[in-house]
């Protein structure tokens, strides 16, 4: 099930900041990281859950692998030194990611879903909310692999943590808003509650399956972790905040 569209009829902001994230996310991704060629950039700036916990900038030597079908020898960089302490990484992270499809599912959710929350919390209180689900995230992804054994200097990036913090707050707040989804080459409408609830299934179904890992690359510890921060802190970010009126 891909999202493709929501019913937006009734937000009557400009979620201008939400348009800058994702003008952040691009650019760094085609000229930081070079279209996702920069692996030196990637692992400097990517989180690392054991210098989170060691509080230590680590730097591992490169690898060299072998492809055992063509013999090809390729060179992988290893962990580069980040220029910062590395809990600069809580955020650098956020706005990086591994190749385009990485990039642009991302973005695609951020498009659909993150103006709703925008409009609803207000600008500045959006950007906080983001970055707060995005760290919730990380830390939920460094327990998790932890926990249950994964591999701690396997670099984290991505902005699919936050992502999940706005997933888990748009079910509380529009769980009967129509998202309009492709299913099965076929282009439908579902109620947000169908189309994120079959979302977060398929990640906790997945995250069980690799606990303590990432499969294909995929943290999802990160993604739960996000989305249950979502859904937690949206009440506190409502504090105060008046409901608006809905005109169609």
């Amino acid at each position: 099930m891909l999202p493709i569209a929501d019913d937006n009829r009734d937000r009557t902001t400009t979620p201008f900041l939400n348009y800058l994230i994702i003008a952040a996310n691009i650019l760094v991704f085609l000229f930081l990281q070079d279209f996702g060629t920069n692996e030196i950039f990637t692992y400097a700036f990517s989180l690392v859950p054991e210098e989170i916990v060691s509080r230590e900038d680590i730097v591992t030597d490169d690898r060299l692998f072998i492809d055992p079908l063509t013999g090809q020898r390729l060179s992988v960089p290893g962990l580069q030194p980040t220029p910062f302490s590395v809990y600069i990484t809580f955020f650098t992270s956020m706005f990086m990611h591994g190749s385009f499809a990485h990039i642009l599912g991302n973005m695609l959710f951020l498009f659909i879903f993150g103006d709703n929350i925008e409009h609803r919390l207000g600008h500045f209180r959006y950007l906080i909310f983001y970055l707060l689900s995005g760290i919730f995230a990380a830390i939920a992804q460094i327990f998790v692999t932890y926990t249950f054994g994964g591999n701690p200097l396997i670099p984290t990036l991505g902005a699919s943590g936050a992502i999940s913090g706005i997933l888990g707050a748009y079910l509380i707040l529009y769980p009967t808003k129509r998202v309009s989804v492709i299913m099965f080459y076929f282009l439908t409408d579902v109620p947000a509650i169908v189309a994120i609830g079959l979302w977060f299934v398929f990640q906790v179904i997945n995250g069980i399956g690799v606990l303590g890992g990432q499969e294909g690359g995929i943290a999802y510890g990160a993604h739960i972790g996000g989305f249950v921060a979502g859904m937690l802190l949206i009440g506190f970010f409502l504090i105060g905040r008046k409901r608006p009126k809905i005109s169609f």
